[in-house]
């Protein structure tokens, strides 16, 4: 044995993520023994396909198998695997440090939890991994060789917040984990896990799908009184997704989601399919309950890992699946691929791109299919994400038009199709009208919605970011073009209402004129509105105009656009603008006048939620208005 030992230092992370897992109220402790299962499982896969990809790799993969060993006056359990093991190195890269994107968040999420079940919540959003050990043991011991290397390492801790690693000579290939566990105790939820069928529970829970035999030597009692002993295998080693839907009950899927999708809810739905033919692949995918929270992170964990006849391949196979059904999860075991693909080959594979496209509508279809209820839930979750679609996947633009929701002032609490929009338009009525903004208040009261309210069309009220690209790229949905309401001329008039908008025209012409100049700065036009009942003025843009918030969403990624300048349109009927009229044909003092179409100008922004160019100038303006009136 070498006398290489080194003490070292967990990284903080991981040292406040050692302590909540030590200390915590998380009262499932058995998820320990299902990540130690988990995690020998992946150490075979990757063996055994390193074994076949690296012809020079001598490494024995006849008998590939985990093994649980406990030891009750010691009271131990050693979690044992034959699997690529690991380097000195990788063990303090992976186990002293915590590279995970979501752990700052979950430390951050559950230092703000102000109760025990949010607790217990937040940490069953994450992996627990190999920390949990730490929740049934005082002290845990790693010893591990890599395959085709000579040394091992030994790894120990008591999780305490310093670790250390020894260099052996000694080590079998794979890795083993043994836990000097704590004593039991019931109220704590800390079972006896040198039990027999403490572990036999744990392992049909959570693990009896792993393709890799779990073996364990029990004793039994024989004929004659005497203990015999028993090498026993304690899982069925048939994959979910090679199983006819049929032969796999409800629970079983419900455990398989959990154990990929690393979450603690049930999924909303399971998809189980087969693709037969040239191209062989079998699919078990998810849809999950709930948005993760890295739904919306570019470094977000994609959901569907790729097998290769239940080989495992790679996680977050984005080849698989596009990026706007990114929360899809599950497992995609395809039988005819080469098991040294690499993800850049995987994007050119055309019978990949083919298994793609079916799985892509398969999910679609199924969406389509779910009940209201479920599709409620849905959409709450993941409905910013699917319109992503729309810009992403043109193939797939009416099916997903189909599944698009959206609230509506014609119901102030259900959301609306587009199909139900559409049978519900006016006679005559040939555009699909929508608003876009931050939240469904500032829409509703804005003053682009008045002429339409008081006319009774119905408009569209959206409020994801994604919406104001969505609707601009997509832009008719069953022949019926979609026309923003903040934007180009309205035409909702009665003939008669035409003839007095054209003689207002004409009565509005000079002030027009002049307006026109004197905020030449701030807008390409000042019109007359048709689109306004009861404000003085709103701010629109051309038809093909690009919108404030878009602007805003460019220059936030670093993307510089030119400024659009928009039309101020006034509302002829009201007495602010009627008696702005009548100043300016009386040739009242300029700055005054000036300054009242500046105070109208800045009126409409705010009314709209937007942004000032001169908040001050505004302020000090409506204070000196204000004070001479007093």
């Amino acid at each position: 044995m070498s006398d290489r030992v080194e003490t070292l230092e967990f990284q903080a992370e991981a040292r406040q993520l050692l302590q909540l897992m030590v200390h915590s109220i998380y009262s499932n402790k058995d998820v320990f023994l299902r990540e130690l299962i988990s995690n020998a499982s992946d150490a075979l896969d990757k063996v055994r396909l390193e074994s076949l990809v690296d012809k020079d790799l001598q490494v024995d993969t006849t008998d590939l198998h985990i093994e649980i060993e406990v030891d009750k006056e010691a009271r131990t359990l050693t979690v044992r695997d034959n699997g690529i093991g690991m380097s000195r190195d990788e063990v303090v890269g992976l186990i002293g440090t915590i590279a995970k994107s979501g752990t700052a968040e979950l430390l951050r999420s559950l230092r703000e939890s102000k109760d025990a079940a949010a607790s217990q919540e937040l940490i069953g959003q994450f992996g627990v991994g190999f920390y949990a050990t730490f929740m049934v043991a005082d002290r845990v011991t790693l010893l591990t060789r890599r395959a085709g290397q000579a040394g091992g390492t030994r790894w120990e801790s008591t999780g305490e917040g310093t670790y250390s690693v020894e260099t052996v000579d000694d080590a079998p290939q794979g890795t083993s984990v043994t836990l000097h566990l704590k004593p039991a105790d019931a109220e704590d939820n800390l079972h006896d896990y040198t039990a027999e069928w403490t572990i036999r529970e744990i392992v049909k829970r959570y693990s009896d799908f792993i393709a890799w035999p779990i073996r364990m030597t029990v004793e039994k009692p024989g004929e004659d009184g005497a203990t015999t002993r028993e090498e026993q295998t304690l899982n069925s080693m048939k994959a979910l997704w090679a199983r006819a839907r049929d032969e796999v009950d409800e629970a079983e899927y419900k455990e398989f989601y959990r154990h990929v999708a690393h979450d603690w809810a049930d999924p909303l739905e399971t998809i189980h399919m087969r693709g037969e033919g040239t191209f062989e692949y079998e699919a078990l995918l998810f849809l999950p309950s709930h948005a993760p929270l890295d739904l919306f992170s570019p470094q977000g964990r994609r959901g569907v890992q790729l097998y290769v006849k239940r080989v495992f391949i790679m996680d977050d196979c984005d080849a698989l699946m596009p990026n706007y059904l990114r929360f899809v999860k599950g497992v995609v075991d395809a039988h005819d691929l080469s098991l040294n693909i690499s993800r850049e080959i995987l994007q050119q594979d055309r019978q990949i791109r083919a298994v793609r496209r079916r799985l892509v509508k398969k999910v679609l279809a199924t969406l389509k299919d779910l009940s209201a209820e479920s599709y409620r839930t849905f959409w709450s979750e993941f409905g910013a994400v699917v319109k992503e679609g729309l810009l992403e996947d043109p193939d797939n633009t009416e099916a997903l038009l189909d599944l698009v929701r959206a609230a509506s002032t014609h119901d102030p609490a259900e959301l609306t199709t587009l199909r139900d929009y559409v049978e519900r338009m006016r006679d005559g009525q040939t555009e699909i009208y929508y608003a876009t903004g931050e939240n469904r208040a500032t829409i509703e009261n804005s003053p682009h919605l008045e002429a339409f309210r008081a006319k009774g069309y119905e408009v569209l009220i959206l409020t994801d970011p994604v919406d104001e690209v969505w609707v601009e790229r997509v832009g008719a949905y069953d022949g019926k073009t979609l026309r923003s309401v903040a934007k180009g001329q309205v035409d909702l008039e009665t003939d008669e209402e035409r003839e007095k908008a054209a003689a207002e025209r004409q009565e509005y012409a000079d002030l027009l004129t002049w307006m026109s100049g004197a905020l030449a700065d701030s807008v390409k036009e000042v019109r007359l509105s048709t689109r306004l009942t009861t404000s003085p003025a709103c701010v629109v843009g051309d038809a093909h105009d690009m919108t404030p918030t878009l602007e805003k969403m460019y220059r936030a990624m670093g993307q510089e656009v030119p400024r659009v300048k928009r039309i101020l349109e006034l509302n002829p009927t009201h007495p602010l603008v009627t008696g702005l009229r009548k100043a300016h044909e009386q040739g009242g003092d300029g700055t005054a006048l000036t300054e009242t179409a500046e105070l109208l100008y800045g009126m409409a922004l705010l009314a709209e939620g937007g942004d000032l160019a001169d908040p001050a100038r505004f302020t000090r303006i409506l204070a000196d208005r204000l004070a001479r009136n007093l």
